[in-house]
């Protein structure tokens, strides 16, 4: 099987809807006009398996412990987990702080990999890599199908992506779309917000 290439990626997600544009409102609290959600192509495992084996190939290395530190990157990262005959665990939020719960663990000295499904702001994967490290753990690197950050993250382990799509993230204040009152849309909710 040909290994997937950015171009084949991008057209992966764009063919099956995941790629979205409008005005949008992300968990980070920006907005932004294009929403990438790759959780609609992963819902195909066989498709899954050919997006978690190119990200695996991004850190050849071993690997014990693979984490997905949000909701739409638990798929992917225990196809990653497969593939790199790992442990696969996600994290949750207890009062605004990440921890792990269902009786994960992590071993000191585990080798671990962070797997996310997209990166925006690098915060959420940030506290994965500070909560595994807590464990004593060797953080690798993190993994993602898409980096749409437009700065460098605040993240000192190595970061790589299957495809950048930078894409301009406003504060609500400052965001261009709400002064032109194009509705807002809450990923995830069944409504948008009008303005």
């Amino acid at each position: 099987m040909p290994r997937l290439n950015k171009l084949d990626i991008v057209c992966l997600l764009q063919e099956h809807g995941a790629i979205l544009n409008g005005h949008f409102q992300l968990p980070s609290g920006f907005h932004t006009q294009t929403y990438i959600q790759p959780s609609l192509l992963l819902q195909y495992p066989h498709l899954a398996q050919k997006v978690a084996k190119a990200m695996a190939a991004k850190f050849p290395q071993e690997v014990n412990v693979v984490i997905s530190p949000s909701l739409g990157s638990v798929v992917i990262g225990q196809e990653v987990a497969r593939i790199k005959k790992a442990r696969a665990i996600f994290t949750e939020k207890v009062n605004g702080v990440m921890v792990l719960k269902r009786d994960f663990k992590i071993n000191e000295g585990e080798r671990v990999l962070v797997v996310d499904d997209v990166l925006n702001t690098g915060r959420l994967t940030g506290e994965a890599v500070i909560m595994a490290r807590s464990y004593g753990a060797k953080v690798l690197g993190i993994v993602a199908i898409v980096d749409r950050s437009m700065r460098e993250l605040p993240i000192n382990v190595p970061v790589r992506a299957l495809v950048s799509y930078p894409l301009e993230l406003f504060t609500p204040e400052n965001c261009p779309l709400c002064k032109q009152k194009l509705p807002l849309t809450v990923p995830g909710s069944s409504n948008p917000i009008n303005y």
